[in-house]
């Protein structure tokens, strides 16, 4: 079997306010559509995405507003260059989650993969969708978008990925 999609968020699940991580979070900047933002994440989490793509546990795939510009943020972060779930420019908001929510939908169903999805604001916490996703085969993780992503959820994202092969 094929290792579950990890599908990855940006603001509010790696660039956030208090990271912690129990380190000082590392500070910078990323280009999109020719504006400059900053960009708040812990390094440690960083090595672990760096890490869980390199030996494969998990194929780890951008599925943010950042899609066009994931260059910069994988510049940023020391990041490999990842795959994009998105093409073109979804639009913040309402329209963007619909854009990840059916990039979600498009690995459970076209693809037949198990799914990984962090996304502070598009990952639904209850509802339809959720109950059609064939349980053990997705693990949503709507982290809070000031702390972002904790060591917590990615221990649970590497138990998911060990079980789903």
């Amino acid at each position: 079997m094929e290792p579950p999609v990890w599908l990855l968020d940006v603001d509010g699940v790696l660039n956030v306010q208090r990271p912690g991580w129990g380190a000082a979070p590392r500070r910078g900047m990323a280009v999109s559509m020719g504006e400059a933002w900053p960009m708040r994440w812990a390094p440690a989490l960083i090595r672990r995405i760096r890490e869980i793509h390199r030996t494969g546990v998990a194929e780890v795939r951008w599925c943010s507003t950042w899609c066009p510009d994931a260059d910069q943020v994988e510049r940023l972060f020391g990041l490999p260059p990842l795959a994009r779930a998105l093409t073109g420019r979804p639009r913040a908001g309402m329209a963007g989650d619909a854009a990840k929510l059916a990039a979600a939908q498009a690995v459970i169903s076209d693809e037949g993969r198990a799914l990984i999805w962090t996304d502070d604001t598009a990952v639904p916490d209850e509802g339809p969708w959720c109950d059609l996703m064939l349980p053990g085969r997705r693990l949503l993780i709507r982290p809070r978008a000031a702390r972002g992503l904790q060591p917590g959820h990615l221990d649970a994202i590497e138990v998911f990925a060990s079980e789903s092969v």
